[in-house]
């Protein structure tokens, strides 16, 4: 186990308050407030001077006490959120003039912005507009390491199920067993519901576990994830269950290929709907862009679908230090479908592999 070192995190905040030329801060969005102060509870985070604050109910006082270090704790009790904020405020006041506060404009509701705006005074509310989000872009070695450790019990779980998996048994009973084997070795959570299609359900990119049951023929798809030290995973496999046709196996291959090659892509520097057209043209060449919808991969951290993205929208640059998936897919309508995900780190001059789950279509 590797642990976050915050401080990393708050003076990164503090370069943005000074950038913007704020009086303080407000964080609301709950991966942020992890990030930065290692909070796992409800609640608002307030930087304003040199002060740290985490306002919350009772439920979180204690918890406040031990995962924030360094952090006062204001209780709501009798007084509410803006109260307390206001107060907080109050005692940045130097002038009569408003107070510059920064809030995280895209993880509150239009009634926590009326009733901040409404009910606290003598403040001009900067939207900050994902900047805190964007933090969270680049992973120290202690976060690479977090996500590794998580991809490895995803590994785990799928050399397990590999051993599970038989005609007869239903997607839901596959979702399950991987679930359980994540959390049964190391797991805190699952990164996001478990994705277990087979046979024409294979063909919905985000399907849910069914009672259908598998069958000599089908292709099985499990996209899965667990969290360590609030870190997520992300993996995709897919498998035979007996031999596949020989359409099936074209149709596998061409999504390794495309993945493969649009891996051997990335590096410092590339832009990322670079990566993506490679993976896009080679489906498209085999006859299936009409069958790959979505975008080639997105960043992972304390939240599974981060910046920036694998798609053909996002020009964002490659930088050392991101991880993100790279998981082409071809979904035929109503036949069956294909996804293979790995998870990548982009380092110094390429990229590493977290994933080590075999790769080769596996017929059961």
């Amino acid at each position: 186990m590797m642990v976050m070192d915050t401080a990393i995190a708050y003076e990164k905040v503090r370069r943005i308050i000074d950038e913007m030329n704020l009086d303080a801060i407000l964080i609301t969005d709950r991966y942020n407030m992890r990030y930065i102060a290692s909070y796992r509870g409800e609640g608002v985070i307030v930087l304003a001077g040199s002060g740290k604050t985490v306002i919350t109910d009772s439920r979180y006082t204690e918890q406040v006490q031990r995962e924030c270090e360094g952090y006062e704790c204001a209780d709501i009790a009798g007084k509410g959120y803006v109260a307390c904020i206001s107060s907080i405020l109050d005692g940045q006041r130097k002038n009569s003039g408003n107070l510059r506060v920064g809030f995280e404009n895209l993880s509150i509701s239009y009634r926590e912005y009326s009733e901040y705006s409404t009910g606290i005074f003598g403040v001009e509310w900067i939207s900050l507009d994902g900047k805190l989000d964007s933090l969270r872009e680049i992973k120290t070695d202690e976060e690479i390491e977090n996500i590794h450790i998580a991809e490895s019990i995803g590994d785990k779980a799928f050399s397990h199920i590999l051993e599970y998996l038989r005609p007869g048994i239903t997607e839901k009973d596959v979702a399950l067993e991987l679930e359980y084997h994540m959390k049964k070795n190391g797991a805190e959570g699952l990164s996001f519901d478990t994705i277990a299609a087979s046979g024409m359900n294979s063909s919905m990119p985000h399907a849910i576990p069914t009672d259908k049951t598998l069958n000599k023929g089908d292709f099985l798809t499990m996209d899965f994830g667990c969290i360590y030290e609030g870190y997520c995973s992300d993996m995709t496999r897919t498998v035979a269950i007996g031999k596949a046709s020989d359409s099936m196996k074209y149709v596998y291959d061409t999504v390794l290929k495309a993945q493969t090659e649009s891996m051997n892509m990335i590096k410092p520097g590339v832009r990322c709907n670079d990566v993506d057209a490679v993976a896009r043209r080679i489906i498209a060449d085999a006859g299936y862009g009409d069958c790959f919808g979505h975008g080639l991969g997105h960043s992972v951290g304390l939240f599974i679908h981060e910046n920036p993205r694998f798609s053909p929208k996002c020009d964002d640059i490659l930088k050392p230090g991101m991880v993100i998936t790279v998981e082409p897919g071809i979904y035929i309508p109503g036949q069956f479908g294909v996804r293979i995900e790995d998870l990548v780190v982009v380092t110094e001059d390429g990229y590493r592999n977290l994933t080590g789950s075999e790769k080769k279509l596996i017929e059961i």
